[in-house]
């Protein structure tokens, strides 16, 4: 047991009492609320996420002070086990921490659009989504497949999906951006290797906001969905296409069974992207950064997975990687988001 990472540990706690003292009143305020709608699952989850985070802060504490009084009695093998334990806690809140920024406790959009490459490309797409759905469920997010376009014979052209969670944005934000796969082709008779890209645009939902959106900027186009969903939605026009003129921003929605459905979940996707994007704008302004140009080809991957000649999955903004391809594609993507995080805090 090193004493001096117990008494560091114990000093960063020291620095989070006025982040904990917000949170302490956001509890208090969702619980109040709670009182008078106690069926806001959404809500509940989000009570039970703070309540933990704090809770962890406390017994970190009064943790890390105990084993400091301990260690005048015992030896540091007799504490060891006590010391892992916290040291494992601490570095779970920690990361915890790191999700601060303005929208990371919001629901997220993720859309996923297939690179050039036809057939390969779309099937990667659809790697890429069963990916991301997985990491959802190993978080605990809930998600709905909103809109989705299937491939040539295979995979998807592009699909979107809305994330529920408390943190989904934050945890999930580190997707966003190209990805490339290099591999054998299954599609290839020839047996040679491809690489191929598929974007992935992740967008907090913002549900509070000044933006005005008028009907003159819009153009909505509807029609017939594609894929399952029954008679009703196969057989009526009741997928929504919205396009904000200004911007070129284009967002669709086909699961719901009406237009009018799908016209709700495609304006508040339309005003979340639009709020982002001035958000993100002004943001970048203010750091003095270039505007983001995504193009989905070669030189523009934020991460790589290679199966063939070697097998490795390299992020290259934050350098993290792995050579278990396959339990990254199974859906492990908390080393990628933890690595984000903590390049981001710098």
């Amino acid at each position: 047991m090193d004493l001096r990472v117990v008494n560091d540990n114990l000093d960063k706690l020291s620095s989070f009492v006025s982040m904990i003292k917000t949170r302490e009143d956001e509890l208090g305020r969702l619980k109040v609320e709670q009182e008078a709608d106690w069926n806001d699952i959404g809500r509940n989850k989000k009570i039970t996420a703070i309540g933990d985070f704090i809770a962890r802060y406390k017994g970190l504490v009064g943790g890390y002070t105990e084993l400091l009084e301990l260690a005048k009695l015992f030896s540091d093998d007799e504490l060891k086990d006590e010391f892992d334990r916290l040291n494992t806690i601490f570095e779970a809140f920690y990361m915890a921490t790191l999700l601060s920024e303005k929208y990371d406790a919001n629901d997220v959009v993720i859309n996923i659009t297939a690179g050039a490459g036809g057939t390969e490309a779309q099937d990667w797409a659809e790697i890429v989504m069963r990916m991301l759905t997985r990491f959802c469920e190993e978080c605990d997010f809930n998600y709905e497949v909103t809109d989705r376009l299937d491939g040539d014979g295979a995979g998807i052209k592009g699909a979107s999906l809305t994330v529920k969670g408390h943190n989904a944005y934050g945890i999930l934000k580190s997707e966003g951006g190209v990805h490339r796969l290099v591999r054998i082709s299954p599609f290839d008779s020839n047996a040679r290797r491809h690489t191929s890209f598929c974007a992935v645009e992740v967008v907090p939902v913002i549900e509070k906001t000044n933006l005005v959106i008028e009907d003159k900027d819009l153009r909505v186009d509807v029609y017939r969905a594609s894929g399952a969903g029954g008679q009703h939605v196969n057989r009526t026009e009741s997928a929504v296409r919205i396009t904000h003129i200004p911007t070129g921003v284009v967002v669709t929605c086909q699961n719901g069974r009406s237009q009018i459905q799908n016209r709700q979940t495609a304006m508040q996707n339309l005003v979340s992207k639009l709020e982002f994007l001035h958000y993100e704008n002004e943001r970048r302004k203010v750091k003095n950064l270039q505007p983001v140009q995504q193009k989905i080809e070669w030189g523009s991957q934020i991460r790589s997975y290679v199966f063939c000649p070697y097998t490795l999955v390299k992020d290259h903004r934050t350098g993290y990687e792995t050579s278990n391809v396959q339990k990254v594609i199974d859906g492990d993507l908390k080393g990628f988001s933890d690595a984000w995080l903590l390049l981001q805090s710098k």
